[in-house]
């Protein structure tokens, strides 16, 4: 499993979730820690790309459908790091532009 790391502003999205939601987020990070490679290496990340003015080709997603919310992170090869940098709604590519803004 590989170390989870949050941006501190991820940790007060989360916290701003309900106690339900906030449960399935961190299991879904810690299942994607496993193996948080793309999934075009066999992990279970889906990759980002650069569209609606951002540039996160680099990073990836997890997508929780029926609460309707993203996370965001950047995996750190060199130390297995999975870096969360967002847990938001996914609403009008909102979610996508939140990341941006914070990995500037």
């Amino acid at each position: 499993m590989w170390k989870i790391e949050y941006l501190r502003e991820t940790l007060e999205n989360i916290k701003r979730l309900d106690h339900s939601q906030r449960l399935q987020v961190v299991k879904a990070i810690n299942k994607v820690a496993v193996n948080p490679l793309p999934q075009a290496e066999g992990g279970y990340g889906r990759p980002l790309s650069n569209k609606s003015g951002t540039n996160l080709a680099s990073y990836c997603k997890i997508k929780l459908l029926k609460l309707g919310l993203r996370v965001v992170y950047k995996v750190v090869r060199e130390n297995n790091i999975m870096k969360i940098v967002v847990v938001s709604a996914r609403a009008h590519d909102e979610v996508y532009i939140l990341a941006q803004k914070r990995i500037e």
